[in-house]
């Protein structure tokens, strides 16, 4: 498959290099001394036939799988031939646009008889429409390649989907019966052949790298690998440690990238250890069909295995338990050191075994003894790692490490991977081997998902905590550029942070369900993508590029209508003649219809298209008439206090026993001040749709200061009268005009009451105004003699 891919590469870029070259280069033909364009290179008709050829050896070779893992190389090679197809495509397009720029300078024939178009004209215009409908047939070509083989990758899922449910419910014999074993101890004459077809195919590969003038080479490149994969692993651990420590700031942004250069070391040298030796065995003769298939499926067993030695060396970090990430105690770490390096020696040893098989097209029952043999193995280390978990955390909890009781998190993930070996065991008794070896895969496969964004989540974490810092560089700048504060930056750090980690967790998911062991990062990004991109999100038009726009758009939308509100209300409103009221209910609405046109905006280069949003419309059509009624209501009715304004902030009202001063007209209700300063919310449809007393309305009311007084029988009713009249007439509050009035109220047997009334400036300030007036009247009455009534029965 690699070599193909060489080879397509490099006949695309001799054939189509100098074309590409020419489309930028080339001048506009001049029309007076133009001669016959020369032909442009292109993507001949054998190329064609060997991407046709190719896809269908593809299709042929898919149609002949039996089962489920044999399926995974297939829809890797699928990809890659997608990929060639558009990167010979891409090299065709600027081609077409130089040819259809050539002839719209030519412009078309002239349909005049009488003056004919010079003949060197007519010709090169004839080349050039030659040239161009070769192209578009090429480009059509290509893309009905592009469709066959995306049509092919979903027949792959449907066949995939298909043999793992066969298989998951496929019953054979118990791993208690000596005939489940048979066939490893006495294979059939065919596996026997097959498997000698398969060790004859590695010697051959073996002898074509040793050939005489070859060794040296060969044991070169076999040696660098294997001191990659060993020494380089270990240099290079210890180089990014040390560029760790000396380049990151000391805390957690340390401790987390540490973490994570140590199993980016394991990754790397791996990966280049693998590269060399697969160039040692295939540098001048391509591997069989049978060996590339097999070499494929190792690769990716040595990539999984890779992973989980490299994840759990850094997170558990035994040799240096202060870099450790978890809440790990350091007696659990060393008692789980061993297991990682156990469980991907043991895997990788028998998906080996396993990949032979399948590659070597061995019979089903061969296949089925060695799933039984990993899913049994895989099943021993990970109860062994769990009952030597508990034991120690148990002593720990004894010893009164409080600590070692765990966490939530630890105890379902203790749960879940009991629960998993219990259902292995009942599978591996009762026959479901495919169902034993698919239960431990995938709990080796969630480790190494939930271990590996566990871990970029962290290093994502604290890289948003010092870039925001205020103590670093970054977070100097940036305080410096926004004109933010400290608060401000410690709130974009966590914002940052929680959406990414939220988008990390939601690819974490997606992997978790999308992939498994063996799967390689090309068709892990394929179903993300798929189901990112799915066609609910097609209809919308969303796509990353427009998410970009849409964060871009928010933002400087939001920070305008921020400093726009400020401005007015900093500088403009205040130099108007409008009330503090009417200046306030002009900033909200203003806010308001700013926030809405952002989001607009922001849908808007997003790429959502309007038309498709019906089902949004209907959905929330729905939520109206069942539960959103009420906030819509009480939004309309904000919008038309703010804009008809029956009342306005600093307006004294009065409604449903609540009287207070109205501090704010906010979208959804409206904020009261109480005399005791306490706030009360009141929704703005109340102030609609209910009876409201506005005390300040218009500008002009006054309040009303009435006092009731009682009095015995014997008293001189015109004395008291002039006495109170006298005590509000003199008070500086209250108003001449209207003047106040003395009222005989009411006679009864327990004395005469009398109703004292004066009216003053604001009704603000009617509360102090009587309770000064109640002093002076009971110091008047004292001194001429007088007492008030006391009830009949009183003390």
């Amino acid at each position: 498959m690699r070599n193909a891919l060489k080879s397509l590469i490099f006949i695309a870029v001799t054939l189509l290099g100098p074309s590409v070259v020419a489309a930028f280069a080339a001048d506009p033909p001049d029309t007076a001394n133009a001669g016959i364009a020369a032909p442009l290179p292109g993507v001949s008709a054998t190329d064609l036939q060997a991407l046709q050829q190719r896809l269908d050896e593809l299709k042929q070779q898919i149609s002949s799988t039996n089962n489920y893992a044999q399926l995974e190389g297939p829809q890797d090679r699928v990809q890659s031939f997608i990929l060639d197809v558009d990167r010979l495509s891409a090299s065709l397009l600027p081609q077409q646009a130089q040819l259809s720029v050539q002839l719209s300078v030519l412009g078309a024939a002239p349909a005049d008889a009488i003056a004919p178009e010079q003949a060197d004209i007519a010709a090169q215009r004839a080349s050039l429409t030659e040239q161009k409908n070769k192209v578009d047939t090429t480009l059509k070509n290509l893309a009905a390649l592009k469709q066959s083989a995306t049509d092919l990758i979903t027949h792959i899922a449907g066949i995939r989907r298909n043999l793992l449910e066969s298989e998951l419910t496929l019953r054979t014999y118990s791993i208690l019966n000596p005939s489940f074993w048979t066939p490893l101890f006495d294979p059939s004459p065919d596996d026997r052949q097959r498997w000698q077809a398969f060790g004859e195919q590695i010697r051959q590969t073996g002898a074509q790298a040793w050939e005489p003038g070859q060794r040296f080479f060969t044991t070169l490149l076999v040696l660098l690998a294997a001191l990659i994969w060993t020494v380089g692993r270990r240099l290079a651990d210890r180089w990014l440690a040390q560029f760790c420590i000396h380049r990151m700031p000391e805390g957690r942004l340390r401790r987390s990238s540490l973490a994570f250069a140590s199993a980016l070391a394991t990754l790397a040298t791996t990966a280049i250890a693998l590269e060399l030796l697969y160039y040692a065995c295939t540098r001048h003769v391509p591997l069989s069909p049978m060996l590339a298939t097999f070499s494929d499926e190792f690769e990716k067993a040595v990539y999984a295995c890779v992973m989980i030695t490299s994840l759990g060396r850094a997170l558990l970090s035994t040799e240096h338990p202060s870099w450790r990430l978890p809440s790990i105690e350091d007696e659990v770490a060393l008692t789980l050191k061993p297991f990682p390096r156990l469980l991907a020696g043991t895997l990788l040893v028998l998906v080996t075994l396993i990949q032979i098989s399948n590659a070597s097209g061995m019979s089903s029952q061969i296949v089925m003894a060695g799933r039984g043999i990993t899913a049994v193995l895989v099943m021993a280390i990970v109860v062994t790692l769990l009952v030597r978990t508990a034991r120690v955390r148990k002593a720990l909890v004894a010893a009164g490490d409080t600590s070692a009781a765990g966490n939530t998190l630890a105890g379902v993930i203790y749960t879940v991977a009991s629960l998993s070996m219990v259902i292995s065991i009942i599978a591996l008794l009762t026959g479901y081997v495919s169902l034993a070896r698919f239960v431990t895969y995938e709990l080796v496969w969630s480790y190494i998902v939930l271990a590996g964004f566990y871990l970029l989540m962290q290093v994502l974490k604290d890289g948003c905590a010092f870039l925001f810092s205020p103590k670093h560089s970054s977070g100097k700048a940036l305080k410096q550029l926004l004109g933010v504060s400290d608060r401000r930056l410690e709130q974009m750090a966590i914002l940052t942070a929680g959406f990414g980690r939220a988008g990390l967790l939601l690819l974490g998911v997606i992997t978790l369900f999308v992939g498994g062991i063996g799967t390689t990062l090309g068709q892990l990004l394929a179903n993300i993508g798929t189901i990112l991109g799915g066609a609910g999100l097609r209809k919308l038009n969303i796509v990353p590029g427009h998410l970009i726009n849409a964060v871009l758009a928010l933002m400087i939308g939001i920070y305008l209508i921020r400093a726009l509100r400020r401005w007015l209300d900093n500088e403009f409103l205040p130099k108007t003649d409008m009330d503090p009221g009417m200046c306030a209910s002009l900033s909200t609405l203003f806010s308001n219809i700013g926030y809405a046109t952002v989001i607009l905006f922001t849908l808007s280069s997003l790429g959502v298209q309007w038309t498709n949003l019906a089902w949004i419309v209907s959905a929330l059509s729905v939520g109206i008439g069942f539960g959103l009624q009420e906030i819509v209501k009480n939004f309309v009715s904000g919008l038309i206090l703010l804009t008809e304004r029956p009342v306005k902030v600093g307006d004294l009202i009065s409604i449903s026993g609540v009287e207070g001063d109205i501090r704010r007209i906010n979208v959804r209700a409206t904020e009261i001040q109480l005399s005791d300063r306490s706030i009360v919310i009141v929704p703005n449809s109340q102030l609609i749709s209910q009876n409201l007393r506005n005390v300040t309305l218009g500008g002009s009311a006054q309040g009303v200061a009435t006092l009731e007084l009682m009095f015995p029988l014997d008293i001189d009713p015109e004395q008291v009268k002039s006495l109170l009249l006298d005590t509000y007439t003199e008070h500086e509050t209250i108003l001449e005009k209207p003047a106040p009035f003395v009222r005989f109220s009411k006679l009864t047997p327990d004395g005469i009451t009398l109703t004292v009334t004066g009216y003053v400036g604001s009704p603000r300030i009617v509360g102090v105004t009587k309770s000064d007036l109640l002093f002076e009247i009971l110091k008047r009455l004292g001194a001429a003699g007088i007492e008030l009534a006391k009830p009949v029965g009183g003390g």
